[in-house]
């Protein structure tokens, strides 16, 4: 049994501007968590934040960018556990944008939490993508160009 996470999300904002804070390696460790992302093929990143020892979590999310349509489409893994040795979560996260009137919607997807071992980090980060949607769409509204 495998699970996504699936969220729409609607910004008054252009989809260049979108995904300028999706794909801008300080503005997204600004919103998410700080990283050294760069929007290449291919490129291997990491996520940094607090571990959580009692959840099996050191801390950093190890990712690889798989594909690229600038301003449209972003997917790259997104994988976790107690250690590089040791991941327990393996998934991929999929952005996908769309103009809209007067904005854009940003369509999240995050597929892979197999089994009951994923179960908790599956109802985690359902509610943290709400979340953090909230602080992307506050520094979109507090950030000029």
């Amino acid at each position: 049994m495998s699970k996504s996470i699936t969220h729409s999300f609607y910004f008054e904002h252009a989809p260049e501007k979108v995904w300028k804070h999706l794909t801008d390696t300080k503005l997204l460790g600004d919103w998410l968590m700080p990283t050294d992302f760069k929007a290449e093929m291919g490129h291997q990143f990491q996520f940094k934040t607090r571990p959580k020892t009692k959840f099996s979590f050191d801390g950093t999310v190890y990712g690889e960018v798989l594909e690229i349509i600038p301003q449209h489409k972003l997917i790259y893994t997104w994988q976790g556990g107690s250690s590089r040795d040791n991941i327990t979560l393996d998934s991929v996260v999929t952005w996908t944008l769309s103009p809209k009137e007067n904005g854009t919607e940003l369509m999240l997807e995050q597929s892979g939490f197999t089994g009951i071992k994923n179960y908790l980090a599956y109802v985690i980060m359902n509610m943290g993508w709400v979340k953090i949607s909230k602080r992307l769409r506050k520094q979109m509204d507090e950030t000029a160009f």
